[in-house]
């Protein structure tokens, strides 16, 4: 099978778009569209679907994609082992808008000279994450197993840092005009935080978090993306929803959706960086070094139980 056509998918199914898998790939988007046909022609099956945004997996797709990365990793491997250091510092995040996703930025930003490769794993399972780090396909992930027992026994898990919330409501929100919220006052107000995945590391963050503070969560309905979260905050009078002061969102100016800090205790979701034991990457140790920089969150701070666990 054709190294190049699968490392064209993987690309595209990662980036969202044909266009920038072939920027990333220094190729043109024809070639990855003819990449990417020949392999359904060879596999029998679609793996894409066309929408207004770019394209997206179809079933078959997304159920060719793990395998698909998984070659393209014992590939690059293949290549790391006669030319060390050859291949960019590969980091799984949760999202390219998350909170990962912008320390990072900030890191590059500071070290523009870093070859450094943001990717998203799309999985919700953090020991899913942690053998992608052991296998090699990933340098690094941040994600958080909360049983440190359940790490597979060649990656360690460092605590990276902790994210604040911030409640995020639209203007006819009862709790739009406030500068600055306690946890005692979101009591039953319904905080919809919808798509959360059984057995996630949010899940059981956000279990703990309504048990602590007596909070409304409500887990209800699939996620359709940021987008229609947004619109329906703007919409609403009495939904909101938590999200990280570094996250980035954007949505029309006529939204007018309000973030608004949480404190006393400040609620803050911990981050984990999982790495391998041995062998790292060589660019890993800046990364960790800028990490362990990184400003403490000030005053009382919630974290769930987890997180002043040891790690391993």
């Amino acid at each position: 099978m054709d190294s190049e056509a699968l490392r064209s998918f993987v690309r595209a199914a990662e980036l969202g778009q044909f266009q920038h898998a072939a920027d990333e790939l220094a190729v043109t988007q024809q070639a990855v569209s003819k990449r990417i046909a020949t392999l359904e022609r060879a596999l029998e099956v679609r793996l894409f679907t066309r929408t207004a945004r770019g394209v997206e997996l179809t079933p078959d797709g997304q159920v060719f994609l793990p395998h698909a990365r998984s070659i393209v990793a014992a590939v690059e491997r293949a290549v790391t082992a006669v030319r060390p250091g050859s291949r960019a510092l590969r980091i799984d995040v949760l999202g390219l808008r998350s909170a990962q996703a912008v320390v990072l930025h900030d890191y590059w930003r500071a070290h523009p000279g870093t070859d450094l490769d943001v990717v998203t794993l799309r999985v919700d399972d953090p020991r899913v994450a942690a053998v992608a780090v052991q296998a090699g396909h990933v340098d690094a992930s941040f994600r958080t197993v909360t049983d440190p027992a359940a790490l597979p026994p060649d990656v360690r898990m460092t605590r990276a840092f902790d994210s604040p919330l911030e409640l995020l409501v639209g203007p006819g929100h009862p709790l739009a005009a406030a500068p600055r919220l306690t946890p005692p006052q979101l009591r039953k107000h319904r905080i919809w935080v919808p798509g959360i995945a059984p057995g996630s590391e949010w899940a059981e963050f956000y279990d703990q978090l309504a048990t602590d503070f007596d909070l409304r969560v409500d887990a209800a309905g699939p996620h359709f993306g940021d987008d229609v979260l947004l619109d329906t905050l703007a919409d609403s009078p009495d939904v909101a929803t938590l999200v990280g002061a570094r996250d980035r969102y954007i949505w029309p100016a006529g939204h007018d959706l309000r973030r608004i800090p949480v404190v006393n205790p400040t609620l803050a979701y911990p981050l984990s960086l999982i790495t391998p034991r041995t062998n790292p990457h060589p660019g890993l140790r800046r990364i960790i070094t800028h990490l362990g920089g990184l400003p403490r969150l000030p005053g009382p701070v919630w974290l769930p139980s987890w997180a002043s666990e040891p790690t391993r």
